[in-house]
């Protein structure tokens, strides 16, 4: 069955003669690799394996897509495979790895992290969640996060010939957007997201770790600081205090009309001209403001790693597709091709033509990961920091709701014994 399935695959492939032999009639070595739906285009992987494939002579890829919906239990079931036949290579989601490197079913790569894939240039929201104590197990592949998508045309008839580059800045044009009919900026009450931006730029978290031990950090003074300036900042528009930025979708809101700004991935941007044509040609990006004009605003960065299961038959060949993947060259064609920010900081100036990557790119300089800890999805499962929000955004006492979802959070982040 497996060798009918390789042949299948070398054929629709079509990407070297001779499929799976070598000159001389050696086989070669099949690496399995596992990537996400929609995280590299057909082309790219066309090409990329091609090229891998001309320069690995000995290896070829069975490059399988899979689905994000149900995928933590797929890769928890392979990552127990110990047959040799599972996969060799995995995309996860960069928060994703410490419920994967729990147990010891992924490989150590920092020797090949700090010997030959430039470690201390990556992005710290992706490499950062990939690491458990001085091991590495997830390698940055690219990542996405929050810029502000604005309307040009409103801008300018508000008189505001630039964009903001502070906190300040930002809530005063948004104010003199705020009018005519106009909201300044459309922020839903529970995109919690776009907060911990604001909390960790005041210096707070959203869970610390003491003694072994991960506790809620919504009740600090720095992480009220964050909560305050995002309900400033949202008073200046119409979104919902007891919904996230997906209900209603904010891309459909703003699509609309009469809406100055919204926070999002600058992907967003096209779905906002399909469902507005009129739209085209009148959208800009800029970074999420920070507290000074020194650099932009601290946000969550999201994206993917790539780990390779402890079980792999063969670790060298499923380190150089690894290495392949996220050095320079097909990480910066990854970046163009699907709007991305590369995995290093040091490749941002390669993505600078494309106005809203480059905007991603300075955000992502300073970007942040949730809590490294698996628990933390058990947090996200039903979580207390939106119910929070919107009890703020109603007239809450701020710190009286930071500590019971403090307390929540603390609650859930304590490890099943």
């Amino acid at each position: 069955m497996r060798r009918r399935l390789l042949a299948l695959v070398c054929v629709t492939a079509s990407l070297v003669s001779a499929c799976g032999m070598l000159p001389g009639g050696h086989e070669r070595k099949t690496v399995t690799v596992w990537l996400m739906k929609d995280s590299a285009s057909a082309d790219f992987l066309r090409r990329f394996t091609a090229d891998f494939e001309r320069t690995h002579k000995d290896l070829r890829l069975d490059i399988r897509i899979q689905e994000w919906t149900g995928i933590v239990d797929k890769v928890r079931t392979a990552l127990k495979d110990d047959s040799g036949h599972g996969p060799d290579v995995i995309e996860v989601g960069n928060t994703q790895v410490p419920l994967y490197a729990d147990g010891g079913k992924l490989a150590d790569l920092t020797l090949e992290s700090m010997r030959d894939w430039g470690k201390d240039q990556w992005l710290p929201a992706l490499a950062e969640p990939g690491k458990d104590a001085n091991a590495q197990y997830g390698i940055p592949w690219y990542a996405a996060n929050r810029v502000v998508i604005y309307r040009t045309d409103l801008f300018e008839a508000a008189g505001i010939t630039r964009p903001p580059r502070t906190r300040e800045e930002w809530l005063a044009d948004s104010e003199k957007l705020n009018s005519g009919g106009n909201q300044g900026i459309y922020l839903a009450g529970q995109d919690w997201y776009t907060l911990s931006g604001f909390v960790w730029d005041e210096g707070g978290d959203l869970a610390r770790q003491k003694d072994y031990r991960w506790e809620g950090a919504l009740g600090t003074p720095a992480a009220l600081r964050g909560m305050d300036f995002y309900r400033r900042l949202q008073a200046l528009g119409r979104g919902p205090v007891g919904a996230d930025e997906e209900h209603p979708p904010q891309a459909g809101v703003f699509a609309g009309g009469k809406v100055a700004q919204i926070i999002a991935v600058p992907g967003l941007a096209q779905a906002i001209v399909r469902q507005n044509p009129d739209l085209k040609g009148k959208l800009g990006f800029f970074p999420v403001p920070g507290k000074t004009a020194v650099r932009p605003g601290t946000v969550f960065t999201g994206g993917s790693d790539l780990v390779v299961p402890a079980g792999t038959k063969d670790q060298f060949a499923a380190t150089a597709v690894v290495g392949a993947l996220v050095g320079a060259k097909w990480d910066t064609e990854l970046a163009r091709t699907m709007n991305y920010v590369p995995n290093k900081t040091t490749l941002a100036s390669r993505v600078q033509g494309e106005e809203g990557v480059a905007a991603m790119a300075a955000g992502a300089a300073h970007g942040r990961a949730t809590p490294s800890t698996p628990q933390w999805a058990d947090v996200e499962a039903d979580n207390p920091i939106k119910e929070y929000m919107t009890r703020v955004l109603s007239g809450a006492d701020p710190a009286r709701e930071a500590r019971r979802a403090s307390a929540k959070i603390t609650e859930e982040l304590a490890p099943d014994v």
